[in-house]
């Protein structure tokens, strides 16, 4: 008896179990998700709210397909263009740079009137900023172009709020350009080829000035230009050297070096 009463407990008990696996499914069966039963996803806005709430659940690849496909159903739409920003900002987001930078240059192209077209142009830099390498003894082609934007974020909108940010990043993509400048230059007076050193130190500080290099580049344009016996001009650059950075390294480093030459 005691055995039958619970074998009867137990399988009430799995029935109970089993009930409430069935009720809990009927809530969580796939399907409709509620913000998909909250936008009316045959419409416009509907479809562009729709990938909102992908995109704050970080469901990113149904939200570009949503936007994208907002952007192609409903091409007249306003919320087309803004579905067209957003699948931008969304590459942006998951660091996605390169298809980023096509999105943002597609943004700008189509709609150059745009009220967030200083948004656009700033982002556009920043996709080509964010892309550079690590180290600046590889390709840096691409700072160039993050310069482009940012400058043109500054100058053709003046008053825009990204404007202090684009000069700071200009600076650091001019900064490594003057870099690798000196890193080549630098090699080049390792093999003694003091004109090509030369050539480069002059060239940061005709091209990158005030970038926090410019003792570095004066010194190495001295040297350089004594090195091939050209005086002159190697007095010249040790001459500023002196006079802008009296208390630099550098300075100290050529009055101690520069007497093989005949200089002070």
């Amino acid at each position: 008896m005691k055995s039958f009463r619970h074998f009867a407990f137990l399988t009430v008990k799995i029935v109970f179990s089993v009930a409430l696996v069935v009720l809990t499914g009927i809530f969580v069966l796939p399907g409709c998700s509620s913000a998909e039963k909250k936008a009316d996803a045959s419409t416009p806005e509907g479809s562009y709210k729709l990938g909102e709430e992908f995109e704050k659940d970080e469901r990113f690849e149904e939200a570009v397909a949503r936007f994208a496909e907002v952007k192609n159903k409903h091409p007249y739409s306003r919320f087309a263009t803004l579905s067209e920003l957003k699948i931008a900002d969304i590459q942006f987001k998951r660091e996605n740079f390169i298809e980023a930078q096509n999105a943002y240059q597609l943004f700008k192209d189509f709609h150059p009137k745009h009220p967030q077209i200083d948004y656009v142009t700033f982002r556009l830099a920043l996709s080509y900023f964010n892309q550079l390498p690590s180290t600046i003894d590889r390709d840096l082609a691409l700072a160039e172009k993050s310069i482009l934007s940012f400058d043109e974020t500054m100058s053709s909108y003046p008053n825009s709020t990204y404007v202090a940010e684009a000069r700071e990043k200009k600076q650091a993509a001019l900064k490594m350009l003057a870099e690798k400048e000196l890193y080549v230059a630098a090699f080049y007076v390792r093999h003694e080829k003091y004109d090509s050193a030369l050539r480069r130190f002059e060239g940061v500080l005709k091209t990158y000035p005030n970038v926090g290099f410019d003792a570095q580049a004066l010194f190495g344009a001295a040297h350089s230009a004594f090195e091939i016996g050209e005086k002159e001009r190697a007095e010249q650059h040790a001459k500023n050297l002196y006079r802008l950075f009296p208390d630099s390294g550098e300075a100290k480093r050529a009055k101690n070096e520069f007497g093989k030459y005949g200089a002070a």
